[in-house]
């Protein structure tokens, strides 16, 4: 705890010597680090880890405390217990460290790079045109009516434990094939299905809930499950209300609620294209 103590007064003094004149590998040091500070701050902020980081701030601000009234006793104690705290500290924070770090494994900052010398023009698209249409058409159909529905789109994350889950249906995506899946009282109706490319893989899966405790009540299983599975994966889930049609989709713990045909087209191209621009389904509209 005294070679900590140390360190930083030793830190707080070269801060406050001046500093050397500035190069461009400091920029890019500073950029880096800010990047980083940024997503954790992002992630704290958007997790359960917020409300024990405050309490690991409150236990800090004992610690130094403790040190400034030379309470030896406590200190030694602290001291002793410290490298069982830290241990402690990563394994309440492990489900939120998994997710984060997922996260960050799931950016594709270097793939659009690499992607353009090996991949041919279909390779380089998840689904094609006519698929984001059925969808877009078999959701609103089904909304029409109120019939509840939960369509997984995979990206890159695979979600072969979650299709295990269910019955393998293999086909071609279609609207008709959709809303057949999801019509009330029929054998495939209940839980999810999971679409990769352009073929429906697997229906009646069981999708992961998210506890994320500011989701609205009015929003039931359905959305839950839609918002879970978006923790877990880069998946883009779409989901039917039962209860009042309304099409909602959910995406990166995001979920999207009440939209209409035009957004979600735009969000369905929007990773159709994963390596491309983002904004082509507003080309298109401009042409």
């Amino acid at each position: 705890m005294d070679a900590a103590l140390t360190w930083i007064r030793l830190h707080i003094i070269s801060w406050l010597t001046p500093p050397k004149q500035i190069e461009v590998m400091d920029l890019v040091q500073i950029i880096i680090i800010a990047f980083f500070v940024y997503r954790l701050i992002i992630w704290l902020k958007n997790s359960r880890a917020y409300t024990l980081l405050r309490g690991i701030l409150l236990i800090i601000g004992f610690v130094i405390m403790a040190n400034v009234l030379h309470l030896d006793v406590i200190m030694w104690l602290l001291g002793n217990v410290g490298v069982v705290a830290l241990m402690a500290v990563v394994i309440v924070f492990q489900p939120e460290l998994r997710k984060f770090l997922e996260q960050m494994g799931r950016k594709r900052w270097f793939n659009s790079l690499l992607v353009f010398g090996g991949k041919s023009e279909e390779e380089r698209i998840r689904f094609s045109d006519h698929t984001i249409n059925e969808l877009v058409r078999a959701c609103f159909e089904m909304g029409e009516v109120k019939t509840g529905a939960l369509i997984v789109l995979e990206q890159d994350v695979a979600l072969t434990e979650f299709e295990n889950t269910g019955i393998e249906v293999d086909g071609m995506l279609s609207g008709s094939l959709l809303i057949n899946i999801f019509e009330k009282n029929t054998p495939l109706h209940d839980g999810a299905v999971i679409v990769r490319g352009n073929r429906v893989v697997a229906a009646t899966c069981y999708l992961p809930l998210t506890d994320n405790m500011g989701l609205s009540k009015s929003l039931g299983t359905r959305h839950r499950a839609a918002l879970g599975i978006s923790e877990v994966s880069d998946s883009l889930t779409i989901v039917v209300s039962e209860e009042t049609g309304k099409v909602s989709y959910a995406v990166d713990g995001s979920l999207t609620a009440g939209v209409s045909p035009t957004e979600l087209k735009e969000q369905l191209y929007a990773i159709q294209r994963p390596y491309e621009s983002r904004h082509r389904w507003k080309r298109k509209e401009k042409k």
